[in-house]
């Protein structure tokens, strides 16, 4: 079963068939998927939006739907992922166009950072970041991670960023 979970603003939900048209939208987008291995087409699209749901029965956690609480638009996704060649799970966030500079990764992504603690009792998460991802950095400089050795992951330059435990975390 999927969780759901409920911040102030947002609702943090599994995957419906009605929300591939956003997502297809997101991944085909070239600036907005630069980091994270360029634009996809339809079929790719829907290989990547059915395995979101797919990590939830391989692992028992995923990458979340975004929702707005007050609008019910989907703003875009956070949550954990773990292909298998991660030794353990990545907290993974993006967002659909339009809704950047309202603190809506902020708010996902301490949600998510709680459950996997209280939850899941998962240990401090980390995070892959491209080094020119920089509204990505200061999220994560924000929210108090520590940036750890720079790696590669699937033949791309990326920094690895280790999260602070949500019982010692700064709100913000």
């Amino acid at each position: 079963m999927i969780a759901a979970l409920r911040s102030e603003r947002l609702i943090l939900r599994a995957w419906r068939p009605e929300d591939f048209p956003a997502y297809a939208a997101f991944v085909a987008d070239e600036a907005r998927t630069r980091f994270i291995g360029g634009p996809k087409d339809e079929w790719q699209a829907w290989t990547a939006f059915a395995s979101l749901s797919g990590e939830w029965v391989l692992n028992g956690y995923g990458i979340f739907a975004i929702e707005i609480i007050e609008t019910g638009e989907l703003a875009g996704y956070a949550g954990l992922w773990q292909p298998h060649y991660l030794d353990e799970p990545e907290l993974a966030w993006g967002l659909f166009a339009g809704f950047e500079g309202r603190g809506i990764a902020t708010e996902a992504v301490l949600t998510v950072r709680e459950w996997a603690a209280d939850t899941l009792g998962l240990p401090p998460l980390m995070s892959f970041v491209h080094p020119r991802n920089t509204r990505s950095h200061k999220l994560l400089d924000r929210l108090g991670a520590t940036p750890m050795t720079p790696t590669t992951l699937r033949d791309e330059p990326r920094l690895r960023f280790r999260h602070i435990s949500p019982a010692t975390e700064r709100r913000y």
